[in-house]
């Protein structure tokens, strides 16, 4: 039984729906009593469990039971502490969706050590927005041990956030952790220029971006340098606040968005990419949420405390899973030299 705390959020919702559809029982969970019981109404093999992170007992109480809690609430720098805390005096894994850089920094300072003395694994961001780039970056670099740089590039035909999306940015404001010279500074992202993407995108402009990526990919890859850039649209869309929230277009919820996520490791005068092709930035965190709470339940796993996607997973063997379980995404590697 998995504990999904957030069970009614909108990306919430994706979770607790793919975990249907692997069949794992769960414990819906959240502060919200009218919104839990209106995501109980609709699924199967569910229990509801009342809990405001605020307190302990309550939360305590929501994870009973279960094999592990994957945390769907944000702004994350106000939930993941007290989640994690949980996590661990229950000495159950936890797993959440966070793109937000200081909450997945606080995580790995404050409860690495806690974390392995409960002999559990903690892993934070693991969504489109963190562990997605860094198990592309990972997979990237095959058998290299080290690499002279790593950039993402995303290309999003547009985005219409959530409430959650624009409560968590108004949470975070400020100048963003940028993994330069080998050392995390809080510096503001280095300006874009042009990058084509594949198809449907080809060239486009865009804007340098600093999200959890940055602090997953440096806790255990060997690179001075990594770089994270958006095209211009959909930035212009998350800045308006007339931007209405994403609607569901297919018969599994989804959004019609279309997203390229486009990675490039670097090392010396070879260089490598990796491409993914998909859609619906939300609803694709949901299979990656959920694969690596069945994994880490599963035992194919390397090591325990807090660790990023690509050193506590098999990056290849995770992105291979993924592509078979979300329905039109494309992983494939575009160049080799």
């Amino acid at each position: 039984m998995v504990a999904v705390y957030g069970a009614y959020g909108h990306t919430g919702r994706f979770v607790v729906n793919e975990l249907h559809r692997r069949g794992i029982p769960i414990i819906l969970s959240g502060r919200d009593q009218v919104q839990l019981q209106i995501a109980g109404s609709v699924g199967r093999r569910t229990e509801l469990r009342l809990a405001s992170v605020e307190s302990p007992r309550e939360i305590d109480f929501a994870i009973s039971g279960a094999s592990a809690i994957v945390n769907c609430a944000g702004p994350f720098v106000d939930t993941a502490a007290p989640l994690v805390e949980a996590a661990i005096r229950a000495r159950i894994p936890y797993v959440d969706i966070a793109a937000e850089q200081q909450s997945v920094l606080n995580v790995f300072e404050k409860f690495a050590e806690a974390a392995r003395r409960a002999k559990i694994i903690v892993t934070p961001a693991m969504g489109f927005y963190g562990a997605f780039g860094d198990l592309l970056a990972t997979a990237t670099m095959h058998e290299w041990i080290e690499a002279d740089g790593i950039s993402i590039a995303v290309a999003l035909d547009g985005w219409k956030p959530t409430r959650g999306t624009r409560k968590t940015g108004e949470r975070n404001p400020g100048a963003r952790l940028v993994l330069t010279n080998g050392t995390l500074k809080r510096m503001d992202p280095p300006p874009g220029s042009p990058w084509t993407f594949p198809e449907p995108f080809g060239s486009q402009q865009v804007v340098g971006l600093a999200l959890s990526e940055m602090i997953l990919i440096s806790h255990h890859v060997r690179v001075p340098e990594v770089r994270m850039f958006l095209n211009q649209a959909p930035m212009r869309d998350l800045l308006n606040p007339a931007t209405p929230a994403p609607v569901p277009s297919d018969e599994l919820g989804r959004s019609s968005q279309v997203f390229v996520m486009d990675v490039v490791v670097r090392s010396g005068d070879r260089q490598r990419r990796t491409v993914a092709r998909g859609r619906d930035i939300y609803a694709v965190t949901a299979p990656i949420a959920v694969e690596a709470v069945e994994r880490i339940v599963n035992g194919r796993t390397k090591g325990v405390g807090v660790l990023a996607a690509g050193e506590v997973f098999d990056a290849s063997g995770f992105l291979d899973s993924l592509q078979a379980s979300y329905p039109g995404l494309d992983i494939f590697e575009a160049s080799v030299e």
